[in-house]
C-alpha cells in the first residue's frame, strides 16, 4: 500500500522525484567522507605477549636455565623496540632476576620493572620471562574507494595519508612511542650545546681570512 502511494506520488510530481534523485547521489557521495586534513588511515599498534618459565633452585636459576633463555632470545631476534620482564610472583628469586638482566645486558637490552599479566599464573620455583613486541601497521591501504573526480565538497582523497602513515609505522624503531611518545633528556644542557658555536661568534679574524678560537680545557665553564 505504500509502495502504491510512493509510485503515484512520483507519477503526479516528476519533478520531485529528480530532485530527490540528485540530493542523494550528492549525500552518498559525502556521507563518509574525510572533510579535514587529518588523515583517517592512523597507524594502529598491536602488542603481543610471549612466556618462557625458567626453573630456579635457592633464588638462582637452574644450571642450564641461562643458555635455554639465551637460545630462546635469539630464535625470537629479540631488539630495539622489544620489552622484557621478569614475572617472579613470590619476589623470592632476586638472583635469578639478576641472571635474566644480564642474559638481557650482552644484547643491549634492559629489563622491565613491571611485567604484564599472562594467561595464566606461575608455578611455585619458577620465575617467567615475558617479551612484549609491539607492531604498527596502517589498516586498509592503499584505500582507492573513491573516485577523486567526485569530490564534490573539496573533501580529501580516500587514500589520503596512507603513504605517510604506512612509512612511519614502518620505520619508527619503536612502535610504542606512537602511543606515548618519548620524553626529552632531562640532563641536557643548551648551554653546553650552543657553547662551541658562542666560541666560533666571538672569535677574532686572523690573518688568513679564517677565524681563530682559543682552545679550551673541556672541564672549563
Amino acid at each position: 500500500m505504500i509502495r502504491h502511494r510512493e509510485d503515484n506520488r512520483a507519477m503526479t510530481h516528476p519533478s520531485l522525484l529528480l530532485a530527490a534523485g540528485a540530493a542523494l547521489m550528492l549525500a552518498g557521495c559525502g556521507g563518509t567522507q574525510n572533510r579535514g586534513l587529518e588523515s583517517v588511515h592512523q597507524p594502529v599498534v598491536d602488542r603481543k605477549d610471549y612466556a618462557l618459565d625458567l626453573g630456579t633452585r635457592g633464588g638462582r636459576l637452574n644450571p642450564g636455565e641461562e643458555n635455554r633463555l639465551a637460545g630462546w632470545l635469539d630464535g625470537m631476534r629479540v631488539g630495539f623496540g622489544d620489552q622484557v620482564a621478569v614475572d617472579d610472583p613470590y619476589g623470592v628469586n632476586a638472583a635469578a632476576r639478576t641472571q635474566v638482566g644480564g642474559v638481557l645486558a650482552s644484547r643491549g637490552l634492559l629489563l622491565r620493572p613491571d611485567a604484564p599479566v599472562t594467561a595464566s599464573p606461575v608455578a611455585a620455583g619458577m620465575v617467567r620471562v615475558v617479551v612484549s613486541r609491539m607492531r604498527a601497521s596502517v589498516a586498509g591501504c592503499p584505500d582507492r574507494s573513491r573516485d577523486p573526480g567526485n569530490e564534490f565538497d573539496s573533501h580529501t582523497s580516500s587514500n589520503y595519508g596512507c603513504a605517510t602513515n604506512t612509512n612511519l609505522a614502518a620505520m619508527v624503531a619503536s612502535p610504542a612511542d606512537l602511543i606515548r611518545g618519548r620524553d626529552g633528556d632531562v640532563s641536557a644542557d643548551p648551554a653546553r650545546s650552543a657553547k662551541a658555536i658562542n666560541a666560533y661568534r666571538s672569535a677574532a679574524l686572523g690573518g688568513g681570512g679564517g677565524q681563530t678560537v682559543k682552545a679550551e680545557s673541556a672541564r672549563s665553564n
